[in-house]
């Protein structure tokens, strides 16, 4: 019998154990010979390179100007003290002006970075934030720390957010205390799972979130405080952590990964979005749904008969919190539980890569990098 424990409560006795481990093995940075560990930062743009019209520019500015080689000069001396750190521009748009080939690419740089490099930290946008952490939480298979970091504000305003974001990002990098975290998210002093962080707010500094999950841990000064972590750290050491998405396997001999697309249902909503996204080829619909993943009547028959062409669906819920938990009595659609639509749009879209075993992917959706613990994990 499965015993399930949410991550409030107490963590299983392994992953106590494991947690307890990796903190005491990684609480400071360098290692045993006294060298300073290898951090790569990689720049894809976003506000924290943005330039700002003039000093108290809040909102208007031009995000993406800055390299993040000039960003990380100017913290010098003080990040020289942390790790040996280089970085790599991967480029300097805006966050949602990536998309999925660009991903790709993206896994790729964080995996050659990591085979040389003891951590690797990302820099990017906070729009869009959530996807890139949990595309990577999914697609890199390297357990060595990776962390995001972003800021609200661009780096040439006052009060902004960016130069410590960054600078905290490097330090929790080269403390390597999120070995087998996966990929975390980390501002504003906060550190956040890459699976159950969200932006809740489109201006705020402190607009990240994990929900009822809670965060991970702060970062007080020279002081890295993780009260919990991803249920994932309990297959630390195994063959089981790894995701199986291997984009080298799954996209082999240049293969397109398959088209999801998210259908958002609301009072009296019709089924034309989910009926022009099939005529559009899509291979998955994700559906944000209203309570426990409800959708309208018009849109319930366009997704019955899109199901009939052969579209998988994952259901979710549009409230921003709760789950939509898997059925059995409605073939083509899958609950996705906590998961928010957009990151739900990223776990169809490579399991549908991976597999058309709908029942794989259910299991899927129910269990990778899931909040819960559960004993007897392997």
């Amino acid at each position: 019998m499965r015993i399930v424990h949410r991550t409030a409560a107490l963590l299983s006795t392994f992953a106590v154990a494991a947690v307890a481990a990796l903190s005491s093995a990684s609480a400071q940075p360098g290692n045993g010979n006294g060298n300073l560990p290898e951090v790569t930062v990689i720049g894809t743009g976003g506000t924290i390179s943005g330039v700002s019209t003039d000093r108290v520019s809040f909102q208007d500015y031009q995000s993406g100007k800055l390299a993040i080689s000039k960003m990380v000069d100017e913290l010098r001396p003080e990040v020289d003290g942390l790790a040996k750190v280089t970085t790599e521009q991967f480029g300097n748009k805006g966050s949602s002006g990536y998309s999925i080939a660009d991903y790709r690419k993206l896994t790729a740089s964080v995996d050659a970075a990591l085979k040389k490099s003891d951590a690797v930290v990302v820099t990017t946008g906070t729009d869009t934030m959530e996807e890139f952490a949990y595309w990577l939480d999914l697609t890199v298979r390297s357990d060595k720390p990776i962390v995001l970091t972003g800021s609200m504000r661009p780096w040439t305003v006052i009060g902004t957010d960016a130069p410590a974001n960054l600078y905290n990002a490097i330090k929790l990098a080269a403390s390597r205390k999120t070995k087998c975290y996966g990929t975390v998210v980390m501002l504003n002093d906060e550190v956040q799972a890459a699976r159950e962080v969200r932006k809740t707010d489109a201006l705020r500094m402190d607009t990240f979130t994990s929900g009822s999950s809670g965060r991970l841990g702060v970062i007080d000064q020279d002081n890295i405080r993780l009260n919990r972590a991803p249920a994932r750290v309990e297959s630390c050491g195994r063959s089981s952590w790894r995701t199986p998405f291997d984009l080298e396997r799954i996209t082999k001999d240049g293969k397109a990964l398959p088209k999801v697309e998210i259908a958002y249902s609301y009072q009296d909503a019709g089924g034309e979005a989910v009926k022009a996204f099939v005529d559009a080829g899509a291979d998955g619909i994700v559906t944000a749904g209203t309570g426990a993943g409800g959708i309208s009547p018009a849109m319930s028959t366009a997704r019955t008969e899109a199901v009939k062409k052969g579209v998988t669906f994952a259901s979710t819920t549009r409230t921003g919190s709760g789950a939509v938990y898997g059925s059995t009595s409605t073939a083509g659609v899958i609950g996705a539980e906590d998961l928010t639509p957009q990151k739900a749009r990223l776990l169809l879209l490579l399991s549908l890569a991976a597999t058309d075993d709908e029942k794989q992917i259910g299991e899927w959706f129910a269990t990778l990098g899931t909040a819960q613990f559960t004993e007897g994990r392997r």
